[in-house]
């Protein structure tokens, strides 16, 4: 059964995302994730550049990642997220699938925080953004 999830992105991997195995480079992932997380987070309206302005900054604080299949030049995969607030921590449960087989290649959990005028607090704006959130 799979988990249920707020947002997905789909993408292609691109020839030089690949290391000399053919296989895309780990460090790429992290790529996919944060590119995924900032158009999710733009549909929600949270926009980096505006709440940098107002002197908030949104950091990642911790990554875990848990490779399961590799992904080759060419592949079309999607991104899968689901987003929590667990007191100054957002956390966002990412998961990279193969398309079309669904094949589970990358679990990931990124915790961020945010800073306000350089100081460690909850931005009203992001916990806005993520309560009630509809599950896809």
């Amino acid at each position: 059964m799979r988990a249920k999830y707020h947002y997905q992105l789909e993408m292609k991997v691109r020839d030089y995302e690949c290391d000399l195995q053919g296989i895309v480079n780990n460090s790429v992932y992290q790529n996919y994730l944060e590119h995924a997380r900032h158009e999710f987070l733009l549909s929600v309206g949270v926009d980096f550049a505006d709440l940098f302005s107002r002197g908030i900054a949104a950091v990642v604080a911790r990554v875990e990642l848990a490779y399961k299949n590799s992904l080759k030049s060419g592949d079309r995969f999607v991104v899968r997220l689901r987003a929590e607030q667990q007191g100054v921590k957002y956390i966002f449960h990412q998961d990279v699938y193969r398309l079309p087989d669904e094949k589970l290649c990358l679990k990931g959990t990124i915790t961020s925080t945010s800073l306000i005028n350089g100081r460690l607090a909850v931005s009203d704006e992001i916990v806005q953004a993520l309560n009630n959130l509809p599950y896809i």
